[in-house]
């Protein structure tokens, strides 16, 4: 798979653009900065945004390239970023650890995708933030009218709004709404589609 994303990171272009993720601009203000992980950042265009509004900025991914990218973002930006490559397991971030977490279209594998979600809630305090936007199912059909719209194309990697109350059963909730939107996000988000949203806070630990 990291491969497969490498390719599209190595390209010069951002794939998605250099801009954050409109709905992470829309909550991430809301809070007081603290420590905020990213997980699956890609070319690190939120994490960087984060690290703007000053945050204490840690992200990973699988992707050489996207790293690579991310890091040249936030020399441009004049912000620091802590950008790990490796799978979860393989990078041991503290339980209890950090402030928020935005899943920002951070999609795992079927097989692995509620045990990753699950275990990444781990890693906010009592009180932390969650902030998520991914595909929704019905994003399989969006897809089929405008392929540049992009994202999995598997529609059990993809969310329902049980599956976000599944994963994070424990937290109040802020917002979760499955909504259109127009996505406007370098090469790879273009048009309308369909997306699971979702702030809520850490109730217990």
């Amino acid at each position: 798979m990291s491969n497969f994303w490498d390719d599209r990171y190595k390209q010069k272009e951002f794939a998605y653009g250099k801009e954050a993720n409109e709905y992470l601009k829309q909550m991430l203000p809301k809070y007081e900065p603290g420590k905020i992980l990213f997980p699956a950042e890609g070319e690190g265009r939120n994490a960087v945004y984060a690290a703007q509004l000053g945050w204490q900025v840690s992200a990973f991914d699988l992707s050489l390239e996207g790293k690579k990218k991310a890091e040249y973002l936030a020399n441009i930006n004049q912000v620091k970023i802590d950008y790990r490559l490796g799978t979860l397991e393989e990078l041991n971030y503290q339980q209890n650890y950090f402030d928020a977490v935005a899943f920002i279209f951070a999609h795992f594998p079927a097989q692995i995708k509620g045990d990753y979600y699950t275990k990444i809630g781990g890693f906010l305090k009592k009180d932390g933030i969650i902030i998520l936007e991914v595909f929704s199912k019905n994003h399989i059909q969006y897809q089929k009218i405008n392929p540049n719209i992009g994202g999995p194309q598997d529609v059990d990697i993809l969310f329902s709004i049980d599956e976000v109350k599944l994963f994070f059963p424990n937290y109040e909730i802020i917002e979760l709404v499955e909504k259109e939107v127009n996505l406007s996000e370098g090469s790879c988000h273009n048009g309308l589609g369909s997306v699971i949203r979702f702030v809520g806070k850490k109730n217990d630990l």
